[in-house]
């Protein structure tokens, strides 16, 4: 299975007044989403399931996403909210082991937390930006990947 891992776009500012969980993807975060998908169609990577945190910066980034790319609207996964750890990723992704291609909508710094304990890689300093994407090919087990691809987020 190759797992493509999509951090959400710019959000609004910390602070906002109904809280961290109600922070609404900006302009910029949209431009994100939409570039992610134009990458995913050009390469003839478009994920066949859209998985994302139901938090709602995520969960925009992920019907942005969805939509530009022309698929199937993402499906919300509590276990992808902030906090998750690598193992419950890990376990929760053998029920989706049956799809080819996956993508994970959600928040740092879980995703990077990911990415390291699927790569073995200990505290390695990997962080996925706002907006990066990151694509990696997971072992029949899933409990380990090679990275195929790192993208950070368009410039400019």
């Amino acid at each position: 299975m190759e797992l493509q891992i999509l951090r959400h776009g710019k959000a609004q500012d910390h602070g906002h007044p109904g809280g961290d969980g109600s922070r609404a993807l900006v302009e910029r975060g949209r431009e994100q989403a939409r570039w992610a998908a134009e990458v995913v169609q050009r390469s003839g990577r478009v994920p066949e399931v859209v998985l994302t945190s139901p938090v709602l910066r995520s969960r925009q980034t992920a019907e942005v996403f969805c939509k530009a790319a022309g698929i199937d609207k993402p499906i919300e996964q509590p276990w992808l909210a902030c906090g998750m750890s690598p193992e419950t990723a890990v376990k929760e992704l053998r029920g989706f082991s049956e799809f080819k291609r996956v993508m994970l909508v959600g928040h740092e710094p879980d995703l990077s937390s990911l990415v390291e304990h699927l790569l073995g890689c200990a505290t390695s300093g990997i962080e996925v930006k706002k907006g990066a994407l990151v694509g990696l090919a997971l072992m029949p087990s899933i409990r380990h990947a090679t990275l195929r691809y790192l993208i950070p987020p368009r410039m400019g």
